[in-house]
């Protein structure tokens, strides 16, 4: 007689007492999934999971004070046995890509079933990857999206525009990088090509407004 495989231990993590409720009923109802903790936040999870170990952490991406793709970061960093798979009610972009590059092995949102949760659940502990629909139709689109500009600017261009956005004309600039005039000219010129904008004005307003310059 063989004895039965061993249970998946689960850690959720959600800030909602409702959300973590639910999920501790579901994870009941089938017999190769264990709970084994709940976390209210971020940080809390982190701490558990250095204790609890679990196999597979069902992690909310948005809490206060540290969000999901950041928790997220750390645990898998600090145990690659752990998998983690999001599970929230956003399906913007920023927030699967975020949670991918972080080390999730999966993105779901809440709506999906208790069925479809339990399988991401196994297939994450198998190493295997989960995503909803709704979210691989948001990676497709972020991927056909043109990248933002001023992504090839070289780093003396990001310099140089970096000295416009201060205020200084080309000669100045060229006293502060020790160059030519003609040189900064030409560094401009590339600038707004590269921008796609028609003067420093221009090209001034849209560094400031999509943060190329720290």
């Amino acid at each position: 007689m063989t004895s039965p495989s061993p249970s998946i231990r689960v850690l959720v993590v959600d800030d909602h007492a409702m959300v973590r409720r639910g999920l501790a009923t579901f994870l009941k109802v089938f017999d190769d999934l264990e709970l084994v903790g709940e976390a209210s936040s971020g940080q809390a999870a982190i701490e558990l999971c250095v204790g609890l170990q679990p196999e597979v952490v069902l992690m909310d991406m948005v809490m206060p004070d540290m969000d999901g793709a950041t928790a997220t970061r750390i645990i898998r960093n600090q145990s690659e046995s752990i998998q983690v798979l999001a599970l929230t009610s956003f399906k913007e972009e920023i927030l699967v890509q975020g949670a991918l590059e972080a080390g999730a092995i999966g993105y779901l949102l809440k709506d999906v079933s208790a069925e479809e949760l339990a399988e991401a659940i196994r297939a994450a502990h198998a190493g295997k990857a989960t995503l909803s629909p709704e979210v691989v139709r948001a990676l497709v689109h972020a991927a056909s999206q043109p990248p933002p500009p001023g992504q090839d600017l070289t780093q003396r261009e990001r310099t140089v525009l970096a000295l416009m956005v201060d205020g200084l004309n080309n000669k100045q600039i060229a006293v502060r990088l020790t160059v030519s005039p003609s040189t900064v000219k030409s560094h401009v010129s590339n600038i707004l090509t590269k921008l796609g904008v028609a003067s420093r004005t221009e090209a001034v307003s849209l560094a400031l407004r999509t943060r190329l310059i720290d």
